[in-house]
């Protein structure tokens, strides 16, 4: 399938990997499960309220945070910092409710394209090539709005 979103950044630069759950009211934190990961690599994973780290990847640590006074209200966004050209990968963001609540999941798929800075001369690329970039200003979060499927809204019931 498609990813949900695709974000671009250069590499060093902070990227918000835009991921927002569709419920209605309040997110309750302390009932949440959220997974960020690539395949089975965890980037992060926050849990019972909290960061849990322990089995985070090691090449994530250090980089990766959330927004934690916005989650109750759906954003689990994740900031990732120097992104590395390594980056570049389809992130999944996972959502799931536990504890007494319907145990409903959410699954978003974001991919990050991470281009070598045109500003650092390390000679990323030794035929010189420059590389053409039509990005707003550093730092800029690559946040989208994620639509409501098609499909979806036809089996809201258009066909009575």
């Amino acid at each position: 399938g498609q990813p949900d979103t695709t974000c671009h950044a250069f590499a060093g630069e902070t990227v918000i990997l835009p991921c927002t759950a569709i419920s209605p009211g309040e997110v309750m934190l302390s009932n949440s499960m959220l997974y960020w990961q690539i395949d089975s690599v965890l980037v992060h994973f926050f849990h019972n309220g909290q960061d849990s780290l322990e089995f985070q990847d090691k090449h994530y640590q250090g980089r990766t945070s959330l927004f934690l006074d916005q989650m109750k209200h759906g954003n689990f966004s994740l900031k990732l910092s120097n992104v590395q050209l390594a980056d570049t990968a389809e992130y999944a963001c996972i959502y799931k409710q536990t504890g007494n609540y319907p145990n409903k999941t959410q699954k978003f798929k974001i991919k990050l394209i991470v281009s070598a800075s045109p500003s650092i001369e390390k000679a990323a690329t030794p035929s010189g090539q420059s590389q053409i970039s039509s990005r707003s200003p550093t730092d800029a979060p690559c946040l989208a709005v994620l639509p409501i499927s098609f499909h979806l809204l036809l089996s809201l019931g258009i066909w009575h």
